[in-house]
Formats: C-alpha cells, structure tokens, sequence
C-alpha cells in the first residue's frame, strides 16, 4: 500500500464538543486524520473515532508536546498540518492556505494567524503567532525537533529549532478561522488559572533546555 502523502494531526484534550468538525473538514483534504486524545476525561476520543478519525489515546495526561508526537508517530505521510481540535469556521481553503507553500517548495514551515475569526482569538494570536497551533511541515523535519515529545507546550521548542536550523518559514493568514476561548471551554477562573499555567511552562523552556544542556555536560 502506498503510504499516504499528508496526514492532519490533532493533539486533543477534552474537546468532545468541537473535535469532530474538525475531522470532518480535515477529511476533505486526507484520508489520514489522526486525533492523539492526551488523557481526556470527556469522550474526545469516541466522538473522533466516529466522526472518521483515526485515534491515539494516551492516559495519562502528559501535555501538547507528547500528544504530537503520538501523532506523529501514527503516520507515515510526508507532510502533515497540524490543528488544534478547538477550532470553529474551519474549511478547506485554510488547509491548503497551510499546506500550498510547503507542497510547492515556498516555505519549509507555515505558521497560521487568524484573521477575522473573532476579536479576542484575533488578538491572542497576533499577540504570540508563535504559539499557533496551525502549522504545515514536512513531517521527519518535525520529528527531529529536540524535545518535541518532551515538553507539555511543543512551540516553543519548534521556534526554537526554526531559528537554529535556517530553515524558511512565514507566517500566513487564516480568514475566518477561530478557536473556542480557555474560559469558555473551562469556565472563567478555570480557564484564567489553564492560561497562567500554560504561560508559566511556556516561560520556563529556556530554563529547561539549559538545565538539559548541563546535565548532558556533566
């Protein structure tokens, strides 16, 4: 069998409510849509199997980076887009605005900004695009990004391997596109107190990284 040239790849933590959509627009680019449910206590990973995706389930919850990496490691495609599994107004055309300049040669990684999908989400990602989870790659380059699989938010480390390797990458507008708030999902204090945490972690990777270049050197 032929192994498939693209596959989208979704990390998922408790998003039964928006996670099938997702699948159903990502189907209409690839058979290979692969959904990695990172611990989730709802029924994310029923609600993708059946929406058509293929499902990896971790248990327990070890964060955004692991569950990527579970994906990606489920497939053998070439290129792979990546989406968060929370998304709303999601079509077609954003996948291939991701997916166009790699396939042709353009750029090595495209990085995905919404644009007019909402005020805050708007705001948020423009903010810190390079925290977006809507990329497009080559899927080995992606694998062999340093601690990957290791850290619970994987951009920072992506970022971090795109500056180091020379590699081209552009950010490129998704029209429309939006993503359901933290405080929405998880109720407003939750959600404030995810958020906090999730910048804390993401705050910390260069003290990670030294620490690991230490210990390496010891």
């Amino acid at each position: 069998m032929t192994p498939p040239q693209i596959a989208v790849v979704i990390p998922a933590y408790n998003e039964a409510h928006t996670v099938a959509e997702v699948v159903r627009v990502a189907l209409l680019l690839t058979p290979e849509v692969i959904v990695a449910s990172d611990g989730s206590s709802d029924d994310t990973a029923g609600v993708a199997r059946a929406a058509g995706a293929k499902v990896v389930e971790l248990n327990p919850n070890g964060g955004k980076g692991p569950a990527l990496h579970a994906a990606l490691t489920a497939t053998t495609a070439e290129y792979v887009v990546m989406l968060d599994a929370d998304l709303l107004g999601l079509n077609l055309e954003h996948l291939n605005i991701l997916l166009r300049p790699v396939q042709r040669g353009q750029l090595d990684m495209s990085i995905g900004i919404f644009e007019g999908g909402g005020l805050m989400t708007d705001l948020g990602n423009k903010l810190t695009p390079h925290l977006s989870g809507q990329r497009a790659c080559k899927r080995e380059w992606l694998l062999r990004v340093p601690g990957l699989g290791a850290e619970r938010w994987p951009e920072p480390a992506i970022t971090d391997a795109l500056k180091r390797s020379g590699v081209r990458w552009d950010y490129v507008e998704l029209p429309g596109l939006a993503q359901v708030m933290k405080e929405e999902k998880r109720g407003f204090w939750k959600g404030v107190g995810y958020r906090s945490r999730m910048y804390v972690d993401l705050i910390g990777y260069r003290r990670r990284k030294k620490k690991g270049q230490k210990d390496e050197l010891t």
